[in-house]
C-alpha cells in the first residue's frame, strides 16, 4: 500500500462527490482485515508499528470519505482549491440574513421548550441541506470547483445549524 495514494485511490474508487457509502464500507472492511493490527499481534515490531499506521490512515480515508461535507472539502483540496474556511469569512448578505433568521427561530423554539418546532425546524434543513448536496454533486460533475468552494462554505453553516437544532432537542430530551 502507498501512504501517499489519495483516499479514493486507497479504496480503488474514482475520485468523486457521489459514491455508494455501502461499497465504501464494504471496501473500508476488506481494507481493515488486511491492515488490523490484531493480525499482527505475533509480528514483529515494525510490522505491527506498520499496520497500525495503516489501520489509521484507512480510518482516516474512511471518515473523510463518508461525510459528504468532509468529502467535498477533499475533492476540492485535491483539485487545488482552498476553501478558505478560517480566512474568509465573507458570505453574501442574503444568506447570512437567512442564517439569522434559523437561528433565531432555534433560539425562540428552544427558550420556549417548543420540540415540536425543533423537530419541524430539523426537517426543514436537513431538506435543505440534501438538495444543496445534490447541487454540490452536480457542480463536481460539472468541474465547476470554483462554485463548489461557495457551496461548501455555505453547507458549513448549515451542517453546524443542524448540529445546534439536534443540541437543541437533546437538551429537552434530557
Amino acid at each position: 500500500m502507498d501512504f501517499r495514494a489519495d483516499h479514493f485511490s486507497l479504496f480503488g474508487l474514482n475520485p468523486g462527490f457521489r459514491l455508494d457509502l455501502s461499497d465504501l464500507d464494504s471496501r473500508y472492511r476488506d481494507i481493515q482485515a488486511q491492515v488490523h493490527p490484531d493480525r499482527f499481534a505475533n509480528a514483529g515490531d515494525a510490522e505491527r508499528r506498520l499496520s497500525m499506521q495503516w489501520a489509521t490512515h484507512a480510518n482516516e480515508a474512511y471518515q473523510t470519505l463518508k461525510k459528504p461535507l468532509d468529502r467535498a472539502k477533499y475533492l476540492l483540496h485535491l483539485a487545488g482549491h482552498d476553501i478558505q474556511a478560517e480566512s474568509n469569512t465573507t458570505m453574501p448578505a442574503d444568506f447570512l440574513m437567512e442564517q439569522m433568521e434559523w437561528r433565531e427561530a432555534v433560539m425562540e423554539a428552544r427558550n420556549g421548550g417548543d420540540h415540536h418546532e425543533l423537530e419541524h425546524l430539523h426537517n426543514r434543513l436537513r431538506g435543505d441541506i440534501v438538495a444543496r448536496y445534490e447541487e454540490l454533486g452536480e457542480l463536481f460533475d460539472k468541474g465547476d470547483h470554483a462554485l463548489a468552494t461557495d457551496r461548501v462554505r455555505r453547507l458549513m453553516f448549515l451542517e453546524k445549524l443542524l448540529y445546534e437544532i439536534d443540541d437543541a432537542l437533546a437538551s429537552l430530551e434530557e
